[in-house]
Formats: C-alpha cells, structure tokens, sequence
C-alpha cells in the first residue's frame, strides 16, 4: 500500500507539475531582496557555433549543450541603440523598446520610422538598433525561468515557429519546445549561429493551467531585467535566398 502511494506521488511530480507547490513571485520576493534579481541565461554563440551556453546543475561553470527542452512562458521584443560603441558591463543604451513599437531615450520615438531602425543604418549592412527577442524559458525538472536573448539572425525562425503553433491552434506556452542551432551564412558571407524550434511535447492540461500563471508573473516582471550586451552585427537574412528580412514585432 506504502508503495503504491510513493509511486502516485512521483507521478504528481513529473513533468512540471511540482510548479504546484511553489510560488516565484513570493519566492523571489523574499529570497532576492536587495541581490540581483536577474535571470540567468541561455547563450547563442557567435560565428556559427552549434552549442548552447546554459546555467551548471550545481550553479558553478555553464554547460555547452547541442539542445535543450523548454516551456516558452513569455517573450517580448527588445531594441536597443548604443551612440558609443559598447565597452562591457551592464551599459544601458541611450534608446531602448520593449514593445518593438515605441523607442524611449535619445532619439525615441516610433520603432519603425526611425532611421536607426532600418537595414544599412550599422555595421555590415545590419541595423544601428538592435532587433533581439527576449523569451523566457522553464526547463521541466525547475521552478525558475532562464532568459534567452534571440539575436536578429534568429528573429525570422522564430517567426516561423510561433505561426506554425498559431496555425494549430496553440500558444507557445501550451508545449515544450525544442531548441537547436544550425549554421548560416549572409549574403555578405558572414557566418553566424541560427537558433531552430520544433515541439518536443505538448502540455497536459494540469501542466498548461500552471504554466499559464508562471506566465502572468514572468510577464508582469520582464520590465525590470536589465539589458544584454550588444550582438555581433549580423542582418537578419534569409539563409535560403539571401534576402534580408524585416523581423515581425
């Protein structure tokens, strides 16, 4: 009987059905007072690296992994113009959207009719403004998200991806995603690491309805992560055609 009870608790506890039992708003609130209330994150490598950079188990050096699993809880654009050349550190830049629509700081403004915001504006026929997206991810087996800043190479993929869902009728908080890399190349001929998505599983029921409060409190809590270091200035391209792609907000 003893037994039959452990098992029909391991079974409560798999997938991320253990999310039932924490609170990461009341978590956060009480255990990061006054520490850096930042996520950890989730690296794309440069130059047509096909390994991604994740937290160690045990908190120390980061792990290099082919791929990884993961419930996308939000995600939201995020733009970004450095006047200077970016020198390290956590540098906010003069003007930053987390809306992808309306920039604020020096010059602010719309998003799309800005000057700064067009191709050929930086480094490499790429934009001055950097176009990046911001999802964050739970990987089953955790109750606390990881961040993965998706660069401009990878904003069409993802597009992809996310419209692929909608035409199933499915949000991306309503599976597990499976995340890799491939390698691509621009038209200019530089090399640079892709990040690809497919669906690993999706959610049962009982996952998705806790799921989706994790993804009211990451959301209401996005605004107050800092900024990431700027990318390398690779355009946005179309590996198949060679064309650059204007990313959908």
């Amino acid at each position: 009987m003893a037994t039959k009870k452990n098992t029909d608790l391991a079974v409560k506890d798999t997938g991320f059905l253990a999310l039932a039992n924490s609170d990461l708003g009341a978590m956060m609130a009480e255990e990061l007072d006054g520490l850096d209330a930042g996520f950890e994150r989730v690296k794309v490598p440069s130059g047509g690296g096909l390994m991604f950079e994740v937290p160690g188990e045990e908190g120390g050096d980061p792990e290099a992994v082919k791929e990884f699993s993961a419930v996308i809880l939000h995600h939201h654009p995020l733009h970004a113009f450095y006047k200077a050349k970016y020198t390290g550190g956590n540098q906010p830049p003069d003007c930053a959207s987390f809306d992808g629509l309306t920039g604020e700081g020096d010059p602010g403004g719309p998003c799309r009719k800005c000057p700064l915001n067009q191709f050929g504006s930086g480094e490499n026929g790429a934009k001055a403004c950097k176009n990046r997206r911001r999802i964050y991810v739970l990987r089953e087996g955790e109750i606390f998200p990881l961040l993965l800043s998706l660069p401009t190479g990878s904003l069409q993929e993802f597009t992809r991806y996310i419209k692929r869902l909608l035409s199933k009728g499915r949000k991306s908080n309503a599976v597990v995603t499976r995340f890799t890399l491939r390698k691509a190349t621009n038209a200019g001929g530089v090399v640079y690491s892709q990040a690809q998505f497919a669906v690993d599983r999706p959610l049962s029921p009982e996952e998705h309805v806790l799921i989706e409060k994790l993804s009211e409190q990451v959301k209401s809590y996005a605004r107050r992560v800092g900024f990431d270091e700027p990318e390398e200035a690779v355009p946005d391209v179309d590996p198949d055609t060679g064309e650059l792609i204007e990313p959908l907000n």
